[in-house]
Formats: C-alpha cells, sequence, structure tokens
C-alpha cells in the first residue's frame, strides 16, 4: 500500500477517533459500546480493500463481508436495543448474501458462490419475519427460498469448462458437445428447485391449516417417490450415452 494510502486511513481512523473521545466527555455517546463495531468495521473494510486491489482477491468478499455485518449487528443492538434488536439478525446474513454474490460479480466462474448467496438471503428474510410466525410457516418461507435460489441458478449461463461435469480436456456435455463453447445454463439445480417448491408448498398448505399432519405424509412421499425417479432416469440416460460413445 502507497505511504499516501496509510497516511489517509491513518488520519481518518485518528479523527474517528478523537470526536468519539469527545462525544464521550460531553455525555453524547457511549464511545465503549462502538469499541467491537470500530474493530469489527475496520477489519472488515480492510478485506473489502483487499477485494477490489485485484480480481484474484475474490475470496476476500466473504470475511470482510462477515466481519462488516457483524459491526452492524452489535451497532444496532447498542444503539437502538428494544423492537430493532430482534431483526438485527438479518443484518449478518445480509452482508454474508451481499459477500457471496461479490464472489459471482467479480468471477463468473465461481457461480457456486449464488447458493450461499441465495441461502443467506433466505435466511435474513427468515430471521427478519414476524413474531407471530413460527412452525410451518417458517419451513414454507425457508424451503421456497432456497428453491427460488436453485431456480435462478438454472437460469445463469455458465461457460462449458466451468461446469461441474466437465472433465479436463474435454467440452461439458461429453464427445457429443465438442464444438460447445458458448456460455450454456446448468439443469440439474431444477431438480433440487422442484423438491424444494413442493415442500415449501406443503408446508405453506398446511400453515394455513388446508393440510392436516395425518394429510402430509403422502406429498412427501411423492414428493421423493418422483426424486428416485429422476435420479434413475438421469442415470440411466448418462449410462446409455457412455455406452453409445464407448467412454
Amino acid at each position: 500500500m502507497k505511504s499516501s494510502n496509510t497516511s489517509i486511513i491513518a488520519g481518518i481512523a485518528l479523527m474517528a477517533a478523537g470526536v468519539l473521545l469527545l462525544l464521550d466527555l460531553f455525555g453524547i455517546l457511549d464511545s465503549a459500546a462502538l469499541v467491537w463495531p470500530l474493530i469489527f468495521a475496520a477489519a472488515g473494510t480492510a478485506f473489502v480493500v483487499l477485494f477490489f486491489r485485484s480480481r484474484e482477491n475474490w475470496w476476500a468478499a466473504i470475511p470482510g463481508s462477515v466481519f462488516l455485518g457483524l459491526a452492524a449487528v452489535i451497532l444496532i443492538t447498542q444503539l437502538w436495543p428494544g423492537p430493532a434488536a430482534f431483526w438485527a439478525g438479518a443484518f449478518l446474513f445480509l452482508f454474508m448474501g451481499a459477500g457471496f454474490g461479490a464472489v459471482y460479480v467479480r468471477e463468473r466462474s465461481n457461480w457456486w458462490a449464488l447458493i450461499p448467496c441465495g441461502v443467506m438471503l433466505t435466511l435474513a428474510l427468515v430471521v427478519a419475519l414476524p413474531p407471530a410466525w413460527e412452525g410451518t410457516a417458517v419451513a414454507a418461507v425457508l424451503f421456497l427460498g432456497m428453491a427460488a435460489t436453485f431456480a435462478a441458478l438454472s437460469l445463469v449461463p455458465v461457460r462449458p469448462e466451468h461446469l461441474p461435469e466437465h472433465r479436463p480436456g474435454q467440452p461439458a456435455g461429453g464427445p457429443a458437445q465438442l464444438g460447445a463453447t458458448e456460455p450454456a445454463r446448468m439443469k440439474w439445480p431444477l431438480i433440487p428447485a422442484a423438491v424444494l417448491a413442493v415442500m415449501g408448498l406443503i408446508f405453506a398448505l398446511q400453515a394455513t391449516a388446508l393440510l392436516t399432519a395425518s394429510e402430509f405424509f403422502v406429498p412427501v412421499l411423492l414428493v421423493f417417490a418422483g426424486v428416485a425417479l429422476l435420479v434413475y432416469a438421469y442415470r440411466h440416460r448418462a449410462g446409455g450415452h457412455h455406452k453409445v460413445h464407448g467412454v
């Protein structure tokens, strides 16, 4: 880091520390309550700066978002106790979701980061739900949010060499797609998306008293049976494909 940048950062830190001490002396603000938020915010900012300095530092967005999220949670609970503290935890998941989203935006080959991004955003929504929402209603939001995550992943174009089934030296999809170089959309996320969506709808219907506990077993059994058939069909088709091409 250049000496000029170091001087700027150190100057801002000293000014902030002086202002906090003055506010503490005048009884306007308890500066001790801001010590840990400032420490976490400083650590998160350092990782964010590292993230923006080079494309190879895409990983820095993850710890940076965690530290900034912790700073936000502690700051809210310290300065605004009461109702605001109930949903303060959602900020941690929001920051973490943003961090994983930044990993994908910086390097599009990191398509996997969209899964924890969607999960973190879903958890943020679950934490922020009203206290009256509990049990099956919360489960419905959780499963539907995760279903939306995998459904969105199936819409993301991924280059063949970045697909999970890709083999080194061979385009994804096998010899039948030797000329494939354009980004393609993955189909496998549709399977967990469908399963999670069905589970979410079941919980949503049960939460609205449209399904009783005794009726819950049949749709769950149908879901798992459908998943088993899809997996069997996929493996059978893949096995036949390998036999045709002598792999």
